[in-house]
């Protein structure tokens, strides 16, 4: 499975970016999938996540209410809309997919992430 994020760019404090990740080689369907973030001189950390049918999200305190997450089973593909931009917000975004199974999307812990893709820069200017 390879993942490709995109649509990373520099946006001013309060502006808006919406990041496609296609999933190639297999359907999407066939997993959970979710975005992680890394600042510079940080860990990885979770950001949202979505059930493979889209019918379930978790989002992380941070960013609850300012970012959402979609996907397009029909087109392979996942968004992640962020509005309200902070600059705390500034980092590489990463695209994640884990085999979707009975554990559902509440722990969709970095440890248990079969495929990453690479991740897209986000900026944030104050």
């Amino acid at each position: 499975v390879q993942l490709q994020a995109s649509g990373g760019g520099l946006v001013q404090a309060g502006g808006s970016l919406r990041l496609p990740c296609a999933v190639a080689g297999r359907t999407a369907r066939d997993y959970d999938m979710g975005w992680y973030r890394q600042a510079p001189g940080k860990e990885r950390e979770f950001v949202n996540a979505i059930s493979w049918s889209g019918t379930n999200t978790v989002y992380a305190d941070s960013v609850k209410g300012r970012f959402t997450i979609s996907r397009d089973n029909a087109k392979n593909m996942v968004y992640l809309q962020m509005n309200s931009l902070k600059p705390e917000d500034t980092a590489t975004y990463y695209c994640a997919a884990r085999v979707a199974d009975t554990r559902g999307i509440t722990h969709f812990d970095s440890g248990g992430i079969d495929y990453w893709g690479k991740g897209t820069q986000v900026t944030v200017s104050s």
